[in-house]
């Protein structure tokens, strides 16, 4: 079972339900690269974040070396490795890292939690531990994506839905205005659909219908809706935030994060050639790095989960120390501008929408 090593609670609260000093636990065992990259990046998000604490969770005898005065350990036995699957990870291994991470958000000694563990298995457990949030269906993943305007397009779902319905990516549009506001302290971000054209009538039935409804709840004041948007506009930052399934939305993350290492490869490669060569990349070299690091995905790491009762974010497997201290600072951005009461308060706000579109259905055309 878990051990806890404590430190002092915080005290004090500001607005709302959300306290001064946010504590969001870690799962330190997850990912490809576990402790290595886990805990150099807890301790710089420390140092750089004064008003966070940390619960590190994992084997103690990986974490028995890390200390540091807001930071406490709680043990878990277990691990939930890459490539387990969500049967184990969910009923067999009841004491893993990942489980009893997300068990400090359900127990309220954590605002949030961050693992960089299995997708499906985080969803799983997630789910199961803290249950999705009344008015929604199914939990969804949600990034942001850098674009030309120099800030980045939040799109959301990225992988945990397949096959959706439109309830289903209307309610997407709901919390991914919630999640938008935080991000962007703008209370009214623009939403766009994800389809093959920017037209009304383009689409299949099931991105028409979820048009339908969007302007439905546009007209109740429940979001701002833009319209349809094509691939492209994610980059071009036409809206704040885009709704498309989870297919179509991990396409979209992986082309994105494939372009920022090709740019890496290039610049590599172009300093590894002639003196010819190097001499003409020298002049590009600040622009090319520039743009590198506008389009870094380790720079936008951290998806969050949205639908549940409690915050859940997912570092990409792969993070490095930089990136999976990213996905910490994104989760402690959520958890102190309140991202919880905000999505509760937006689903609240649209339940008639809601309520009406559980009743909408492709065979109805």
């Amino acid at each position: 079972m878990s051990e806890t090593t404590p430190f002092p609670q915080p005290t004090g609260h500001v607005t709302g339900h959300t306290p001064s000093v946010i504590t969001i636990a870690v799962d330190c065992m997850g990912g490809d690269h576990g402790i290595a990259s886990t805990l150099p990046a807890c301790r710089a998000f420390l140092e750089s974040h004064p008003q966070a604490r940390l619960v590190l969770v994992g084997l103690p005898e990986s974490l028995k070396g890390f200390a540091h005065p807001r930071a406490s350990i709680v043990s878990a036995s277990e691990v939930v490795s890459m490539d387990d699957p969500i049967e184990i990870a969910l009923r067999k291994k009841k004491d893993s890292s990942m489980r009893v991470a997300i068990a400090q958000v359900k127990e309220g000694a954590a605002q949030a939690a961050v693992s960089a563990g299995n997708t499906g298995a985080l969803m799983a457990i997630a789910r199961y531990v803290l249950k999705t949030l009344d008015g929604i269906d199914r939990p969804a993943i949600a990034t942001q994506m850098p674009n030309i305007k120099g800030g980045s397009t939040t799109v959301l779902d990225l992988g945990a839905n397949v096959d959706c319905q439109p309830e289903h990516l209307f309610q997407f549009a709901i919390m991914g205005s919630a999640l938008v506001s935080v991000l962007k302290n703008d209370e009214n971000p623009s939403v766009g659909l994800l389809n093959i054209g920017e037209e009304v009538i383009k689409g299949n039935e099931i991105i028409k219908k979820t048009g339908e409804l969007l302007r439905s709840a546009a007209n109740n004041g429940d979001l701002n809706f833009y319209g349809n948007v094509e691939g492209n506009d994610i980059y071009t930052g036409v809206t704040d935030l885009v709704v498309c399934d989870g297919f179509v939305g991990n396409v979209a993350l992986k082309a994105s994060e494939g372009l920022a290492k090709m740019i890496g490869q290039f610049l590599k490669d172009e300093f590894s050639r002639s003196i010819f060569t190097k001499t003409a990349a020298i002049g590009a070299y600040s622009v090319l790095n520039a743009f590198k690091d506008r389009v870094d995905h380790r720079r936008y790491n951290g998806a969050a989960l949205l639908g549940l009762r409690g915050l859940i974010f997912k570092s990409h497997g792969s993070a490095d120390a930089l990136a999976f201290e990213a996905a910490l600072a994104k989760a402690y951005e959520a958890a102190s501008h309140g991202l919880l009461d905000k999505l509760k308060t937006r689903i609240s706000h649209a339940a008639p929408v809601l309520a009406a579109a559980s009743g909408v259905g492709v065979a109805e055309s």
